[in-house]
Order: C-alpha cells, then structure tokens, then sequence
C-alpha cells in the first residue's frame, strides 16, 4: 500500500478497480476479464441459466436429480472458463485444460440426465462406469471450489473424504468401518445425498434466485436509494456517517451474501465520509466491516442461508425469518452502540444537513423503488415459496424501474443483469456442493451424532462450555469457509451438540450461523475487516482488532439467545421479549462503555470491570443476575453524573470570576 493510499484510502467508484481490490481480499473475485467468442459463450451460458432457474421458479422444477445435477453442471462450466488456475495469473486466457474441465463438466452431468431413470432403479447398485464418472465429477467439483473459494474448505472437504477411506485408523468416537472408493465415490455423485444432497437442493431452487435478486435490486438503482436514506436519515446525528454505515449495511447486506462485497459496495461511500468528520482509519474501516457482515444476519434473505436452514431445521422459512429478527436488531444495535460511543468520546459530530440528501425528497421522488422490498417480504410472509417470492421480486424491480427515466431499465441491460445475478452464484454453487461433500460422509459414516456426543462428553454437559466449544468451531471454520458451506457443516456436526443439552432447535442453528458469520470480523482473518481496511488506508490487522471490539457486545447474543430462547421467540409472551430485549440492550450498553472507556463521560480505571461485570449480568437471564448488573451499572452512572455535574459547576465558577 502506498503512502497515499494509507492518508487517503482507496477511490472504489470505477467498478472494475472495486473488482480488482476484492480480488485481493476474496478468491471468489480472482476472474478473468475475457474478451471475443469466449466471452460472448460465457455470456450466453450465464443467461440461458439464470433464465431456466427463473422458469422453474414460475412453472416447476424439473425432477431433482436433472435439476440438481443441471445447476452444478452450468456452475462447472462457467468456473472451468472464468475462473485460472491460480490466482495470481492475469493472462486473462482460457487455458486448454481449462477447455477439458469444462468439458468433462458437460460429460458427467450428461452422464446424470441420459441416464436419470436407470440410475434411479439400480440405486446402490452401481457398476465401474459409475464410479469413473463419480470420480471425475467429484475430483471437478473440489478443484472448482478451490479456484473460487480457496484452499481451506476444499481441506476440509478433503479430509471428510480421508476419513470416510481409513475410518478404522481414527481414534475413539471417530472410528468406524471404513468404505470402498466405489462405495464412497457413487455415494458422493450418483445418489442425492451428498454432493446433489439438500444443500445444492437449496442452491439451485431458491439460493440462485435470491442472487439474481439482488444483483436487479443493484442495476435498478435501489441499492444506492437505500444508502441515501440512511444518509438523510443518520448523517447528521453524532457520528452520523458511521451510523448511516450501520442503516445502509442492514439493507443492503441482507440480499448481497458477502461481507466483504458489501463491504467494498458501501464502503466505497461511507468510509471516506467517516474519515471526513475525524473517525481513526482503523475505526472508520472497521465500522463498515461489522455493520456489513451483520447483514447476512438480517431477515428476510439472511444471504440465502435462512433457506437452508429450513431444510436442516424442517422448520418453515416464515419461522426462521421471524427468529432471526431479534438477534440480528441487537447485533446492530450493538454495533451503533459503540459508534455513538466512540463518537461522544472523541467529539465527533455530523454532517451538516444542507450536505446530506434530504429523506422527504428522497422518498418522494423515488418511493416505487421500495415495492420489490416490500413485495417479497409480504409474499414470503403470506407463505408464498422463497422460490415464487423471488422469482415476483425480480419482475417487480425491472417492473419498477419503468416509472422513471433515470432508472429504466433497457433489455441488455436486463440480460447484463441476469448474467451477472448467475456469475454471482458461483461461489455459492460450488460451496454447497463441497459442503454436500462433507454432508455426505457424516450421513454416510453416522459422525454428526458422534461429534456432538464428543463435544458433550468434553464440556461435561456445562451449557456455557458446549457454547465455548461450537463457537470456537464455527468461527474456526468462518475463517476459511464461506458462510453458507460453514453453516452446512456447523449444522450437521456442531448444532447437535447444542441441542442435546437443551437448546431449542432453532436458537442452535441460529447460534453456529451467527458466529460463522462474525468470523469475518474476527482476526487474524477477517476477510470483511481487511477490504474495509484497504478502503480507509489502514492497517489491516488494527482493523479487524477495532471490528472485533465494536461487534464485542453483539458476540454475547447468541450467548443470550441460547440461554433465553424468547429472544428468538421459543415459548414467547409479548412481556418476556420485552423484557429480553431491554436487558440484553442494557448489556450491550454497559459493555460497550467498559470497552470504549466512555458511558456518561470518561470512565475511570475502576469503573470499566464494574461496567463490564453489570453487562454480563444483564445479558444473563433471570432476575437476579439481571438486577444485579443493573445496580452496578447504576452505580458506575451515578458516580459519572456526580463528575460531571461537579466539573460543569466548576467551569461555571471559573467563567464567572473571570466575568
């Protein structure tokens, strides 16, 4: 990073210059810029796909093994033709091997349709010819997520396979039988448990049309109406623009599925206005990574995992939503918590309003862009499937975009959209089909009942130390997993654990989620946390060490929801969530002023282990912890008050003998 990069941050307007910057921070972003024939191919494959994943939507899918094995086979392809070797090739050239990949691509999954039916009847019966194909495919599918998602999860996936051989080798709880190559590899690929199990089931019904969605809601300009109203909204409060981060990160995360592209999307506008009323670089690039990685928290889309976890839970998509809500409003609430914080300490104030947009005229002006927002909330609410809801939603933003000259959209660009709502797809499609992997081997050899037992067994049945021990896990895997794949995994190993010691079944799930997710945040890699850095010309490890801090009161509430399940409605009364709601929020308080250092005013040496003592308390359940904490938090304000009325009445007497 240069010297005038670390004072003034990165200029992100041009796209392809947010593309190359990504790139750094997101395998998934490490494409070849290609030109001629091969990309006109490209381009029509990724429409024809995106097409015919809306047709299903509108008029039924196909029989699932075709559907299934159609959307890896399109993500194949593409990848084989997008995506190099390495990452760090820029000849921006299809290799001739990489011509044989995809070729073998169209050839397995082929293989798959013209043989769908006699497939189905010899299940488990499989022949040479089958394992060939399976090997390959499964070979393809690994190679395909390393190029797009890195080394990590394509270790892991590869250790499950590992396992799955030389099972009899392994110690204690972890021993089994051991299977063929033939018995593993046709499992993997011929039957719809593993790599075409539930979580390409997922991928390629609603995941894709989410995706598709999203880069609509993009191209019609909503996007960018949603951060002008946070801006006329927060960015005249103190430390406006920081909390206007917050706003606009909440919106728009929820659909985008990355926290680092949300990060650089928003990022680009928010952190130079930050730095602009005085914000530290470190905290005006964290700010953004923790507001834009709690995004994926914020129903209705939850970026795409909320419909998976429908499958894992059977729990309807409607329930999940409403769950998730709670939590995801205290994560940033936390997080606005510690801005304002951090502003009173440091005296930062906003942004005069005749610089900021004004929110009547904005809304006025370009209201009709919120209709495709609030249509598919309403049809996912009125129990419409997430398929049909998004399949409207996108109708609706093209539909929408007609009612102004300044946001109509033309029909290439409405083909430019659709390739790149399925180019967007890729990282997800390969993260499910190696998360189908590992969700392969765990069926297959019974490991999930296994770990969780472990896990239990190690933690002694104490609730705190089984949370201790899934949290590590998951943000362990976070680091290196995309989310949706960590999910995958968390839910098939991890989750279990939390529910054999009582853990309601959807506080579990909510739990690993929330927490592969926050990875993103937590060093030493914090892939959000590093783009935000990039942006504000920052250090990158002071960075990811500032988000940390900001989302630490937000680390507590899966604590909190996993001990007081009303947070995500288990057994709920109006009475009991509020009261939920109000000890967790002064929790959060409490904490972020110990961290901060700043509550009423500057907090002595003494009153931050007290303030931090009264936020466990509080977030604690029950009404004694709880009306402890609130007296030590009472106390610490107490004594600040009596500081600060002293000082004022100081400062008067001073202004007035000097008078």
């Amino acid at each position: 990073m240069t010297e005038k990069e670390k004072n003034q941050g990165l200029d992100l307007k041009d796209e392809l210059h947010q593309k190359e910057f990504m790139a750094k921070y997101d395998r998934e972003y490490s494409y070849r810029i290609l030109k001629g024939p091969v990309r006109k191919i490209i381009f029509v494959l990724a429409v024809i796909w995106a097409v015919g994943q809306m047709y299903t939507a509108g008029f039924g899918v196909f029989p699932p093994t075709i559907q299934r094995s159609l959307h890896v086979g399109f993500g194949l392809v593409l990848i084989y033709l997008l995506y190099p070797l390495r990452a760090s090739d820029k000849s921006n050239k299809v290799a001739w091997y990489d011509y044989i990949l995809a070729a073998l691509s169209i050839i397995v999954v082929g293989y798959h349709i013209v043989n769908f039916e006699e497939l189905l009847y010899r299940a488990g019966a499989y022949t040479y010819t089958d394992m060939y194909i399976s090997i390959i495919a499964v070979i393809l599918v690994i190679e395909a997520t390393r190029r797009v998602g890195g080394p990590i999860i394509v270790s892991v996936s590869s250790f499950f396979l590992i396992y799955s051989i030389f099972g009899p080798y392994f110690p204690g709880f972890l021993q089994h039988g051991g299977y063929s190559i033939k018995r593993i590899t046709t499992y993997m690929w011929i039957s719809s448990e593993a790599i075409l199990g539930i979580p390409i089931m997922v991928s390629s019904t609603f995941i894709i049309l989410f995706l598709i969605f999203a880069a609509f809601l993009k191209k019609s300009g909503i996007g960018d109406w949603l951060t002008d109203l946070a801006m006329a909204l927060a960015g005249h409060t103190t430390g406006g623009p920081a909390k206007a981060a917050v706003v606009a990160s909440a919106t728009q995360g929820t659909v985008s599925g990355s926290s680092v592209a949300n990060t650089v999307g928003t990022g680009s506008v928010t952190i130079p206005l930050m730095k602009s009323i005085g914000y530290r670089n470190e905290f005006a690039g964290a700010v953004e990574a923790a507001a834009s990685t709690g995004g994926q928290l914020m129903p209705p889309i939850m970026g795409a995992a909320a419909f998976i976890m429908t499958e894992f839970t059977g729990l309807p998509y409607i329930t999940i939503a409403l769950a998730a809500a709670i939590p995801a409003v205290l994560y940033f609430t936390g997080i606005f918590i510690m801005v304002h914080l951090e502003a009173k300490k440091t005296g930062l104030r906003g942004l005069p309003r005749e610089q900021l947009p004004n929110f009547w005229k904005l809304l006025k002006a370009k209201w009709f862009l919120s209709i495709p927002i609030i249509g598919i909330v309403y049809l996912l609410a009125s129990g419409q499937t997430p398929m049909k809801a998004a399949f409207y939603g996108i109708i609706l933003c093209v539909v929408v975009s007609f009612f102004s000259k300044e946001t109509r959209m033309t029909i290439p660009q409405i083909l430019e959209t659709l390739e790149e709502g399925a180019r967007s797809a890729l990282p997800v499609v390969v993260a499910c089909a190696s998360a189908g992997i590992i969700v392969g081997v765990v069926t297959l050899t019974g490991l999930g009942l296994k770990f969780a037992h472990g896990i239990v067994e190690l933690s002694g049945g104490n609730i705190y130390l089984t949370m201790m021990f899934t949290m590590i896990a998951s943000i362990l895997l976070g680091m290196g997993v995309p989310t949706t794949a960590n999910y995958i995994i968390q839910a098939m190993i991890a989750a279990p654990a939390l529910i054999t010691i009582g853990v309601p079944v959807i506080a579990a799930h909510l739990f690993v989620f929330y927490f592969g997710i926050i990875a993103d945040i937590t060093p030493p890699v914090a892939l959000a946390a590093f783009a935000g850095s990039g942006i504000a010309g920052s250090n990158p490890l002071k960075t990811g060490i500032e988000a940390s801090k900001l989302a630490f009161a937000a680390y507590l509430v899966p604590y909190i929801f996993a001990t007081s399940p009303v947070l995500v409605l288990v057994d709920a009364t109006l009475g009991k969530v509020i009261v939920a709601v109000l000890t967790a929020i002064l929790g959060m308080i409490a904490i972020g002023g110990a961290i901060s250092g700043y509550f009423f005013t500057y907090a002595k040496w003494w009153e931050r282990p007290v303030l931090f003592i009264g936020g466990l308390l509080l977030a604690k359940p029950g009404w004694q912890s709880n009306g402890i904490g609130f007296v030590l938090m009472l106390i610490v304000l107490g004594f600040q008050w009596l500081r600060v009325r002293r000082e004022t009445k100081r400062e008067t007497q001073q202004v007035s003998e000097g008078t």
